[in-house]
């Protein structure tokens, strides 16, 4: 029988990234109580929730058959060339710009045809954007590009 290796890999990388985070902040960070948590307790759980989630996709996918999907690399890169323009893009092209280019970016390889799904897509995530980092965690991240 074949395995599920893409879960198996993708689900051992996450835990092992859990694994590491929550490590890290163990040893380097004071967890507290859970009456007066310390600066260690956040990334502490984050890294055994991360850990956890890891294990839920990689587990069952040793008793599950696979499938053989090609391995897409245009796909691969369109989406780090999409964190790369909203990651550098950020600063100096405003939240709107570079999430809105970002998204439009990642969608480039995407087998279904039309630009009008993607607008639509990229205006919808911008929106989730700014209600996420500028309303929801209230940060100070510009808005529009510098002059604007």
């Amino acid at each position: 029988m074949r395995r599920d290796w893409g879960d198996i890999c993708g689900g051992l990388v996450l835990a092992s990234i859990g694994a590491a985070a929550a490590g890290w902040a163990w040893v380097h960070y004071d967890p507290g109580s859970l009456r007066q948590m310390g600066p260690g307790a956040f990334p502490l759980a984050l890294g055994l929730m991360l850990t956890a989630f890891g294990l839920i996709v990689a587990l069952p996918g040793l008793r599950r058959a696979g499938e053989a999907e090609p391995f897409e690399p245009w796909a691969a890169l369109a989406v780090l060339a999409s964190i790369l323009v909203f990651g550098l893009g950020l600063r100096p092209l405003g939240l709107i710009v570079a999430s809105f280019a970002g998204v439009l970016v990642g969608s480039l390889p995407a087998p279904r045809r039309g630009w009008t799904w993607r607008l639509c897509l990229a205006g919808i995530v911008t929106l989730l954007t700014m209600a996420i980092f500028r309303v929801g965690l209230d940060m100070s991240l510009p808005l529009w590009p510098r002059g604007v």
